[in-house]
């Protein structure tokens, strides 16, 4: 962690500093940036302000806990044992005094709307704001700044992945062509299990299996086959590859994540082809917003870009059935702690900082869709997912080439 660049953003921002509070492990961001493996088990705080040296308020128990955080954090240790005295030594860390009430930031999300910095609970805030006197705000861009932008070696490994993830993808849809070619039975869990071998193959860590589905399984966006439960592929189906996966063995390397969809047939029907054409519309548009705000040098936010890409969806009469944010953090875990694209669940108000990765990722989910005149509707899920990476002027789509059509696998 850059100690320098910390103390920057909180002068930038008007912060008088940053105040980390953990307990038994309950904010591992405080523990992340303390650099603890082991969190102990009282309370304790770290102080970072604007100006100055880290401090440290620990219990008296504790100190042997505290020999092993980050070099530049090793600062001032202060130890309490009463909570009276936690209370004390808390306004005395932080420097509170009565002429003016300090602006800190904490793992608070206002509302709730950035769940992925809500590490503090209720009371700690109470407790802080009694104690203190001082003006809580929410610590999420900082959170970003000093654990969602990517070093340059991560960004490497996340390229490395996505050329691994592609070649999966297209191994896969070769399989299933082959298979359907040759009138072989075929399933949604045998090319999942076909993928997960060729990740084994290359040494990639998928986290978790990826996404194969057909029809009204891909209209459930987080459906995946497992042995007991999966459907067959047929002609005529179209079917939904969403797969992920970073490298083994390394806790830095990054995911790469990635979804494409396809048509088992030699010519895809027009209504899907009509509603891939969509969904890659949206996707572009966020693409466009985002190389267009910062072509400029405007700040941009998260949820401006989920509104970009929504829009597109909602202006053509599809918006009930986009059904989850336009994308999410991407990093050394699969949903990382960086911005997410979202006006839906949440409102992500943080910006797009460089160096910060996440996907783009629109969907229509349509269960009672329609192929052709026929009276059985299949359903249907068309989803296109890509990774991009924020540098200081321009927008890097790490995941090409971009699916341009619903690509009929026999043609």
């Amino acid at each position: 962690m850059d100690l320098t660049q910390v103390q920057d953003a909180l002068l930038q921002n008007h912060l008088d500093g940053w105040l980390l509070y953990d307990f038994r492990g309950q904010n591992s961001i405080a523990a992340f940036v303390a650099g603890l493996s082991n969190s102990g088990s009282r309370r304790w705080f770290l102080w970072i302000p604007a100006q100055g040296r880290p401090k440290w308020l620990i219990h008296a128990i504790e100190r042997s806990t505290f020999t092993d955080v980050r070099a530049n954090l090793a600062g001032e240790m202060n130890v309490y044992v009463s909570w009276q005295q936690l209370s004390a030594g808390l306004r005395a860390l932080i420097g509170a005094h009565e002429d003016r009430t300090l602006r800190i930031a904490m793992e608070y999300s206002p509302m709730n709307a950035v769940p992925y910095v809500s590490k503090i609970d209720a009371g700690i805030k109470e407790f802080v704001e009694t104690s203190t006197g001082a003006e809580i705000v929410s610590s999420a861009d900082l959170v970003q700044l000093v654990q969602a932008v990517l070093t340059p070696e991560q960004l490497e490994s996340h390229r490395r992945a996505a050329a691994h993830c592609l070649a999966a993808k297209d191994a896969a849809f070769a399989y299933i062509a082959e298979r359907l070619r040759t009138g072989a039975t075929i399933t949604e869990y045998d090319v999942q299990q076909f993928i997960l071998e060729r990740f084994a193959a290359a040494d990639l860590d998928p986290d978790h299996p990826p996404i194969v589905a057909v029809n009204r399984h891909a209209a459930d966006p987080h459906y995946a086959p497992t042995a007991a439960r999966h459907s067959p592929i047929r002609l005529g189906d179209a079917v939904l590859i969403d797969l992920w996966a970073r490298e083994r063995g390394n806790p830095d390397a990054c995911f790469a994540d990635i979804t494409w969809t396809a048509f088992c047939g030699a010519e895809t029907p027009q209504r899907a082809a009509d509603i891939f054409h969509l969904v890659a519309a949206a996707r572009d548009a966020a693409v466009a917003f985002v190389q267009g705000k910062l072509s400029a040098g405007a700040e941009i936010h998260g949820f401006e870009v989920d509104d970009a890409c929504r829009s597109v969806i909602q202006q053509a009469g599809y918006g009930e059935h986009f059904l989850h944010r336009t994308g999410h953090s991407l990093g050394s875990a699969l949903h990382f702690t960086g911005v997410n694209i979202d006006n839906l669940e949440t409102q992500d108000r943080r910006r797009l900082m460089p160096g910060v990765m996440f996907t783009i990722e629109p969907g229509i989910y349509l269960p009672d869709f329609n192929f052709d005149d026929s009276p059985e509707a299949k359903g249907l899920g068309i989803r296109s997912e890509i990774n991009c990476i924020v540098h200081e002027n321009r927008l890097e789509v790490t995941t090409l080439p971009l699916q341009t059509e619903l690509t009929p696998l026999l043609h």
